[in-house]
């Protein structure tokens, strides 16, 4: 009788596995054809020298020494495109947070605030950039003329070093609508109960936000930095675009320019790839720096996730 059973048990288990594998088998195919694939043809390219018109040619670590020690745009795009990751991103979350905050606290006039701050975002990020741009120009922009009006010393803006990337995020603050609307469902979605039974026991606004606010909204905040990390790893229209109009050679298109004014402080990762990858046609040295900003997305992404993982633990 066990030996009638187990084929019958087998070939159940056969047909289940199949029906399971061809629900699955849109998302392998998309996952295999447009990740898997280009991950590797990405790893083997970094190996070889391919200019995209003739057959690659195995070149060893020759890239990936080329980019690290001899490629002088290499470490400047790095630092810049770090220093992007920590202050933009957590200036972008603390910012995005306190707009959906005050909106939510907002009795009269919300519907125009909430639209007054989600417009600059729907925003095209080139015309955005352009008129950032020309706002914060340092002979002729208004902003400027304001400061100097009331006595404060005004900047370079993307004119200066050491404020083109403050100016950067300046504008990533201005259109921060995306994460005033996610922040604001969530803090709607924070239960009544529980503030009632915090405002009992005496807790303050600050301890209702510490102990009853921030515990509910945890995920959605966790949501938003580990999006903003990924975007900020690709971050390239709005600070090519911003080197572009400063340097005065938007106009022209027939100009080579090479990113990252003034003084790379502009330039990120993404700018060398598409520099070394269509500009130069060094496709192989374009894929390691690819490679090292999947890389670095991958690692910000899991720091991020255990440390989640570790508070909830703690919480618990």
């Amino acid at each position: 009788m066990s030996t009638a059973v187990h084929p019958l048990l087998r070939a159940k288990r056969r047909k289940a596995a199949l029906r399971t594998l061809a629900f699955l088998s849109p998302w392998i195919v998309g996952f295999s054809a447009f990740f898997v694939y280009p991950l590797l043809s990405t790893l083997y390219f970094s190996f070889t020298h391919y200019d995209g018109f003739a057959a690659p040619t195995w070149t060893g670590g020759k890239n990936w020494t080329y980019v690290f020690r001899d490629y002088p745009l290499f470490w400047p795009a790095l630092r810049n495109t770090l220093w992007l990751v920590v202050v933009m991103v957590t200036l972008r979350v603390v910012f995005g947070l306190g707009i959906g905050l005050l909106i939510t606290k907002i009795k009269t006039g919300a519907g125009l605030f909430r639209t007054a701050f989600y417009l600059p975002y729907l925003a095209p990020p080139v015309a955005a950039t352009m008129a950032f741009v020309f706002l914060l120009n340092p002979g002729t922009g208004p902003v400027n003329h304001v400061l100097g009006g009331i006595g404060i010393p005004a900047p370079g803006w993307f004119t200066d070093p050491g404020w083109s990337k403050p100016a950067l995020t300046v504008l990533a603050l201005w259109g921060i609508g995306d994460l005033m609307v996610i922040f604001m469902a969530a803090l709607l979605d924070v239960p009544r109960e529980q503030y009632e039974a915090a405002e009992l026991d005496g807790a303050g606004p600050w301890h209702r936000f510490r102990y009853v606010t921030l515990p509910n909204i945890s995920p959605i905040v966790m949501f938003a930095v580990v999006t903003g990390v990924i975007q900020t790893m690709q971050y390239y229209t709005q600070p090519l675009v911003a080197g572009k109009v400063a340097s005065g050679i938007i106009g022209n298109s027939g100009q080579q320019f090479e990113p990252g004014y003034p003084d790379r402080s502009t330039l990120t990762l993404p700018q060398l790839v598409y520099n070394l990858g269509f500009q130069r046609f060094d496709y192989g040295a374009a894929c390691v720096v690819a490679l090292v900003l999947f890389v670095l997305a991958m690692a910000f992404t899991a720091l991020l996730m255990r440390r989640r993982g570790g508070l909830i633990s703690a919480e618990d």
